[in-house]
């Protein structure tokens, strides 16, 4: 990744590594989601579990919650395992589900991204 304020393709932050406070890999990011009327970068959708990615799971992690570190080459989280494993279960429409982006955004205790 670049060093400072250089912008980033998508396709370059797919596949870095999250990892939790302890310095666990939580896993990667698979896809990054962006609010179309903004062009804001709002989640990461993190891949977690599994084996080469049978049985993994998807979880958008509004994008707020990582910070890239240089020294690990990938992003750390305050979000824990446990966490991760108790949000809010994703179907096919949270994209457009303001109902479970509210209850996403307060599981992981920050403040929705279009207020």
């Amino acid at each position: 990744m670049p060093d400072g304020n250089a912008l980033i393709s998508g396709k370059t932050i797919q596949g870095t590594r999250v990892y939790s406070p302890a310095g666990d890999d939580l896993g990667h990011i698979d896809d990054v989601m962006i609010d179309a009327a903004s062009g804001r970068t709002v989640y990461g959708v993190l891949e977690f579990g599994g084996f080469l990615g049978l049985g993994s799971d998807h979880h958008a992690i509004p994008f707020g919650k990582l910070t890239y570190d240089h020294s690990r080459d990938g992003y750390v989280t305050d979000l824990t395992k446990e966490q991760l494993e108790a949000a809010p279960k994703q179907d096919e429409t949270w994209r457009e589900n303001r109902d479970w982006q509210k209850r996403s955004h307060e599981h992981y205790g920050v403040a929705p991204y279009w207020l």
